[in-house]
Parts: structure tokens; C-alpha cells; sequence
């Protein structure tokens, strides 16, 4: 089931107004944040239209959630982050979705404390966009289901 007025579900100038889409995972949609105040802040949505996790069946948990960490293993592989925060929230968009917000230990901002939703403090050039997205589609390596090398190690 599709919301028209889901940005999530009609992509398009909707998602326009704060993101844009990566790729498709087997149970979700990437999506870059356009505010990077974290280098490398995507969203990872749903490809159901469903207001909470538990209103997904088991199966469908599973493959929404082993997509949420195949993107985590990719931020870590491309921007090293000290750590990424999860933010699962839905008060005001009924459609399941995570933050994943890369946190890096030498960049004060909000280091040690809860992420703002939109600082509206960092907008980027449409090249270094486009540069970020390319970062997590390759380590990604979505045509293999697994992780690219780097750094010397492979992830499944």
C-alpha cells in the first residue's frame, strides 16, 4: 500500500525537500540526508508503508533490518565514524524508517549527545552529493549482496 502524500512512497519532489535517493535494498530505500552537519547521514526507509516495525511480519522485520545494518557496515567502511546513532521516529511521517547518523569523535557537534533532526547547518554542492552517494553505493557493492573489500577485510 502506497500513502500519496508519503514522501517515502512517492519519492519525487517530496523526498526532494530533505533528501535524495541513493538505491534500493532488497526490503528498503536509501536515502542521503541533504543536511550533513555527519558526513555520510542517510535514511533507510521502509519499502512498505507501514507506521512501525512490529506492524511488519517477521520475514519482512528480518530483511528491513538486515538492511539497516548492510548500510551501517557501509558507513563505517566508507567514513569511519566513531560511531552511528539510530533514530527510528515517526510522530509526524507514519512510514517506517531509520537515521543512521555517523558521529565522529574530533567533530564537536553534538559529539555525546542526541542528534538534531535538522540543525539546518550543512548543505552541500550537488558534486559532493553525488560524491557521498557514489561512496556508499560502492562500498555497498549492491551487485553482490555483500560488502566490498576494504581496509583489508570483507563483511557478509
Amino acid at each position: 500500500m502506497m500513502d500519496q502524500n508519503c514522501a517515502y512512497c512517492m519519492e519525487g519532489e517530496l523526498l526532494g525537500k530533505f533528501g535524495i535517493k541513493i538505491c534500493d535494498l532488497p526490503a528498503s530505500t536509501v536515502i542521503l540526508f541533504k543536511e550533513q552537519s555527519h558526513k555520510g547521514r542517510v535514511i533507510v526507509a521502509s519499502k512498505s508503508h507501514v507506521d512501525d516495525i512490529s506492524d511488519l511480519s517477521q520475514e519482512e522485520r528480518i530483511a528491513f533490518m538486515e538492511d539497516v545494518s548492510r548500510v551501517a557496515k557501509a558507513l563505517h567502511q566508507a567514513f569511519s565514524p566513531a560511531k552511528i546513532n539510530f533514530g527510528a521516529y515517526g510522530d509526524t511521517m507514519h512510514h517506517l524508517h531509520f537515521h543512521l547518523v555517523p558521529k565522529y569523535a574530533e567533530d564537536a557537534f553534538e559529539w555525546g549527545a542526541v542528534f538534531a533532526m535538522n540543525p539546518n547547518r550543512t548543505f552541500l554542492e550537488e558534486e559532493a552529493y553525488a560524491s557521498l552517494m557514489q561512496e556508499i553505493r560502492i562500498t555497498c557493492d549492491l551487485g553482490s549482496g555483500r560488502l566490498l573489500e576494504t581496509n583489508g577485510r570483507i563483511d557478509p
